[in-house]
């Protein structure tokens, strides 16, 4: 009986594809992937990034290509697909983790005040650049939208596979000053859950993971004080309503996407996975 329950975790031979695979978070669940057997395609727009995870994977033994690709232009991604169809025959499983913010899309304060909207004050809502906000929505949504399109039609072919996207605990309930970042992951959620249901009579799940902070360098060097390595007070916030009292690593992420690209969660598809310490669930 536990031999059946862990050979269900069993990703060996599959062939996966992630975008954003040269970044942290994507970057260790694709070198966990290539340890445990899985061919692993690591798309990102900086290829020399994409290289370095696909080398640390080939160290130890596995599988691995990098490929530059700007999940925005729908002819890189066809691309990438027909070169992985070549190589490897199929894509089983895929991760579209490509996304980021952008100042431009986000507020600095909290709460707008009456003076806020005037010249040379603060970044308000009035302020929001058009395409800052624009950006941020194309590239963690639409990003998204067009990975999945171009990569799941071998899905279809075949009769299975499984789709795992990147939201965020912001799609649960929006963090304040990141106003495109929050919109564009919550309709990351919401694609999610549509996508399963159209999906669900041709063998293929989707899911989603939510992350929480995770102390990542882009992260440490908006929340850690570059000179004394103290919190900000914007960190300080983040602990204080994280239950279990830290920033997330990358391979807290790891267990729960590999339960949801592998048949131990056959039975599961349109749910979204709050990996954040209890950020989520914590009130007061």
């Amino acid at each position: 009986m536990a031999a059946s329950v862990l050979d269900a975790f069993s990703l060996e031979e599959k062939v996966a594809v992630i975008t954003g695979g040269g970044g942290a978070l994507c970057g260790a669940i694709a070198v966990a992937l290539g340890s445990i057997g899985t061919k692993v395609a690591i798309l990102d727009l900086n290829l020399e990034k994409a290289e370095i995870t696909a080398a640390r994977i080939e160290k130890t033994g596995g599988y691995a290509i990098a490929m530059a690709c700007n999940v925005l232009n729908a002819d890189e991604l066809e691309s990438c697909h027909e070169m992985i169809i070549k190589k490897w025959g199929s894509v089983d499983l895929l991760i579209p983790g490509a996304g980021g913010n952008d100042p431009r899309g986000s507020t600095d304060q909290d709460f707008l005040t009456v003076n806020e909207h005037l010249p040379g004050k603060t970044q308000g809502f009035f302020d929001l650049d058009l395409a800052g906000f624009r950006h941020v929505f194309d590239l963690n949504f639409l990003g998204t939208f067009l990975t999945i399109k171009t990569f799941s039609k071998s899905m279809v072919s075949q009769g299975q596979g499984s789709i795992v996207n990147i939201s965020s605990m912001s799609a649960l309930t929006p963090l304040t000053k990141v106003a495109a970042y929050s919109a564009a992951k919550a309709a990351v959620s919401n694609f999610t859950q549509w996508l399963a249901v159209h999906f669900s009579q041709v063998g293929i799940r989707v899911n989603a993971i939510a992350p929480g902070f995770f102390m990542t360098e882009q992260l440490r060097f908006l929340h850690v004080d570059q000179e004394t390595g103290e919190l900000s007070e914007r960190a300080q916030k983040v602990i204080a309503h994280t239950p279990l009292g830290r920033y997330g690593e990358p391979e807290d992420l790891l267990g729960a996407v590999i339960w949801l690209l592998s048949d131990a969660s056959k039975f599961v598809t349109g749910v979204v996975v709050p990996i954040d310490g209890g950020f989520s669930a914590y009130t007061i």
